[in-house]
């Protein structure tokens, strides 16, 4: 069963959109595996419908099982978002400049793109020395409440979120403040992030200007024991030094995705 996306004449495949909405539900839940009644509720769906689907992702590896009768994710959606990640040109551009930014200032750097209202997290150069860091690849937060969210909503108006929930007690709720916010980030071409979304971690986040929208950022992680103005300065310079490499490397990568589509 099929209906018609009124934007392009296209029809769209109501089982295919189920087995996406599933997908989704369960990485919504991350480390608790939902079962049948709960997915069933979610997605507004008959019991046996999503059974014979959810039988059909398990045995394909793309769903789980658990001793309690929990489903969650399976191996082949790790796989899959590894694909994903590894032949994304901008990462390759980003990765080993981030690499370099955690070698030199012994922090733990990280590389996010917008999606929707959330940030997720692309890469993450951990800094040689221990860092109590949660942020970890494929891991979605609140665009609102991140370094790397902040700086790309500082550039993209049309994604500023009107509903704020709070991460931490340090946690931006109010649009007028967060507009605040955004608009020094703009003015100083930055933006920072103090115990929004983790407590004990500062951030430092740069938006990456080489697509039209910006989409993407880098972010700095910085334990506030670590924290001071002259050290976030210190940071700040050699990011803002990382996003100029970055720029000056990113129109390659635009020239080779051109030629690969028209080859």
């Amino acid at each position: 069963m099929s209906t018609t996306m009124p934007e392009t004449g296209v029809r769209t495949v109501k089982s295919a959109s189920r087995t996406i909405e599933l997908l989704e539900y369960l990485a919504s839940r991350q480390a608790d595996p939902a079962h049948l009644s709960e997915i069933c509720n979610a997605l507004h769906a008959p019991r046996s419908s999503i059974y014979a689907l959810l039988r059909t992702l398990i045995d394909k590896g793309w769903v789980q099982l658990d001793s309690t009768e929990g489903y969650s994710l399976g191996i082949r959606v790790l796989i899959a978002g590894t694909s994903y990640i590894d032949s994304d040109p901008f990462v390759r551009v980003v990765r080993p400049i981030l690499t370099d930014l955690a070698s030199a200032h012994n922090e733990t750097f990280h590389m996010g793109r917008i999606d929707g209202s959330q940030v997720v997290y692309l890469v993450t150069q951990e800094a040689p020395q221990d860092l109590r860091a949660y942020s970890r690849v494929g891991r979605r937060l609140p665009a609102a409440a991140t370094g790397l969210g902040k700086a790309i909503l500082s550039q993209r108006p049309d994604l500023f979120p009107h509903t704020l929930r709070p991460l931490t007690r340090y946690t931006i709720t109010t649009p007028e403040a967060l507009q605040e916010d955004l608009e020094r980030a703009q003015t100083q071409t930055f933006a920072t992030e103090n115990q929004e979304n983790t407590l004990g971690i500062r951030c430092v986040g740069f938006p990456l200007p080489y697509t039209v929208p910006i989409r993407d950022s880098i972010s700095c992680s910085i334990p506030i024991e670590r924290w001071s103005e002259e050290r976030q300065a210190e940071i700040v310079e050699g990011m803002r030094a990382a996003v100029n490499r970055i720029a000056q490397s990113a129109p390659l990568v635009g020239q080779l995705m051109s030629s690969d589509i028209t080859s």
